[in-house]
């Protein structure tokens, strides 16, 4: 099988860790949920061709936390209702302070 040729991120999504050093496999939820996140649209893109839907669903389910704005995108994309994420359910369960 002939490997997958790395996607291209833009090094803003990662500005945290050592871009050259991110193991596109080891940590690929890690990497898929960074993207959502703070990607755009060409980003997420890339994401979905190198993973496949399957392996983006998965993480994207099953992530302890994500902004709400990328619960809602990442809703939309996988087609998916909120309440099967994750990070929904646990936010659920931990309501924050009433925002004054």
């Amino acid at each position: 099988m002939p490997e997958k040729i790395k996607p291209i991120f833009n090094k803003r999504i990662f500005w945290d860790v050592v871009f050259e050093n991110i193991d596109y496999d080891a940590k690929a939820n890690f990497v898929i949920e960074r993207v959502f996140e703070r990607g755009d649209v060409e980003d997420i893109r890339n994401c979905r061709r190198y993973y496949g839907d399957e392996k983006v669903t998965e993480a994207l389910l099953n992530a302890k936390f994500l902004p709400e704005y990328t619960m809602y995108l990442a809703s939309a994309v996988i087609n998916r209702p909120l309440k099967d994420f994750r990070c929904y359910t646990l936010r659920q369960l931990n309501p924050t302070l009433f925002p004054y």
